[in-house]
């Protein structure tokens, strides 16, 4: 049985990269002849892009799998063949081990492999188990851009676009530098070819993805080096399609002067900044490698706040990492009531195995872990609900995206990365409509259109 009509289940865990990559994984396979399937129910293959980033990512990868042997084997007696993959972070950490605990997996491979898919699959009708874990010296990228897929599939008006990829940082408590390898920014002129697709399947807002999307600094075909504030004022200029631009994830020490001005100078470029900071703690910061400390963040905010007044600021927070004391967690609160912001990531420390944070003998008891969360979340929800209910009142452009829970209801977002719920016509889904907001709530707002 060939490839042709066969239908391919993408399940992304995790971050915005991840979802990306799921979507370059469906353009691979489209044009190898495979449909998508919105259920694993009808799939003939399923892939599980994992993610090592959150709390107990690889018994939730597990437990998944579980079900999926069985539905393999129910498969079996009926005739029907399904296919199994484990792609992403967790598969690039595990590897051989996967198969081991569940052998009804055939193929495994990381972040880096999968522009090699179709060939993955190939392989996969030979051997019985692929696995694929290597960081290749090609350029993933550029693969994927050789193989021009026959057609960019639009999904609605909003758009990924990766710019850079891994880490160079060295977080004690973070994987990303061991499941996505060192640091690499794209040449300019393949990020200008992707955008340019983009714009012509009509999209008009562009997120800027990478792990540390801020320390771009790719080069182009002349050897000149461009920053993310470079970028960003070129696709403004050069890309009228674009009437939004955002970008995630940053790291601190990474904003520069040129993305302060873009913040400052260009419309288009939303007033959202995603700039964790994890702790308040200098003790904490320096345990953790973050090399910034608490007054350099607090220096930086008032740069942002002074470059776009109107800007929401979001990060992420853990608590109770290996030695924090009850002084360090006050620290932390401290940074919070000052910055105050209008979204925020908050967990408790959790080992990841192969981390230098993951040894310390210092462990916070779970009790005292969960205790500080609460307080942590309960300010942060705090102020995000204030900052929701500053916006009633306002008039916003909404690109709207999709569908409410309600009939007659759709969702967008709002300049500062709100969802927004309004009243409107099925056929207005993709428009940037003008809203005044009404109402709102601890996770979004709502009001009607104008």
């Amino acid at each position: 049985m060939t490839d042709q009509n066969r239908k391919a289940f993408i399940k992304s865990y995790g971050c915005q990269m991840n979802v990306y990559d799921a979507e370059r994984m469906g353009e691979a396979l489209n044009a190898e002849g495979y449909d998508l399937s919105d259920s694993p129910e009808d799939a003939d293959l399923v892939i599980l892009n994992t993610c090592h980033i959150r709390e107990k990512a690889s018994e939730k990868v597990y437990s998944e799998l579980g079900r999926l042997k069985k539905q393999k084997e129910a498969g079996k007696e009926k005739g029907k063949e399904l296919k199994i993959a484990v792609a992403g972070c967790v598969a690039q950490a595990e590897g051989k081990e996967i198969i081991a605990r569940q052998p009804a997996v055939d193929m495994v491979f990381g972040p880096q492999s999968y522009h090699k898919l179709p060939e993955l699959l190939k392989q996969s009708n030979n051997t019985k188990h692929v696995v694929d874990t290597e960081f290749p010296v090609e350029d993933k990228f550029a693969a994927l851009t050789k193989r021009a897929p026959k057609a960019i599939k639009q999904r609605g008006k909003t758009a990924f676009l990766t710019v850079q990829e891994g880490c160079d940082k060295f977080c004690t408590f973070c994987v990303v530098p061991y499941t996505r390898g060192a640091e690499f920014s794209r040449p300019f002129e393949q990020i200008m070819s992707e955008a340019e697709a983009l714009a012509n399947a009509e999209v008009i807002e562009v997120t800027l993805l990478g792990q540390n999307v801020n320390a771009y600094h790719g080069l182009d075909k002349n050897g000149k080096e461009w920053g993310l504030g470079d970028l960003l004022f070129h696709l403004a200029e050069t890309r009228p399609e674009f009437k939004r631009l955002r970008y995630t994830t940053s790291h601190p020490r990474d904003m520069d002067q040129r993305l302060l001005d873009a913040h400052r100078d260009i419309p288009e470029v939303m007033p959202y900044l995603h700039l964790p900071i994890q702790s308040g703690s200098n003790t904490i910061l320096k345990a953790m490698n973050r090399q910034h400390e608490r007054d350099d963040y607090l220096r930086l905010m008032d740069k942002i706040r002074d470059a776009q007044p109107d800007i929401a600021l979001s990060g992420d927070f853990i608590v109770g990492f290996p030695g924090e004391t009850d002084q360090d967690f006050e620290d932390t609160m401290d940074i919070i009531r000052r910055v105050t912001y209008a979204q925020a990531y908050s967990f408790k420390y959790s080992p990841r195995p192969g981390t230098p944070a993951a040894d310390k003998a210092t462990q916070v008891p779970e009790d005292v872990k969960s205790q500080r969360l609460t307080e942590l979340q309960a300010l942060l929800n705090e102020q995000q609900i204030q900052f929701n209910r500053s916006k009633i009142g306002q008039e916003m452009d909404v690109l709207l995206e999709r569908f409410g829970k309600k009939e007659g209801q759709l969702v967008g977002r709002s300049p500062w990365l709100q969802a927004v719920y309004v009243d409107a016509a099925p056929e207005q889904m993709g428009q940037m409509v003008r809203v005044k907001i009404t109402t709102a709530g601890a996770n979004s707002i709502s009001g009607d259109i104008i």
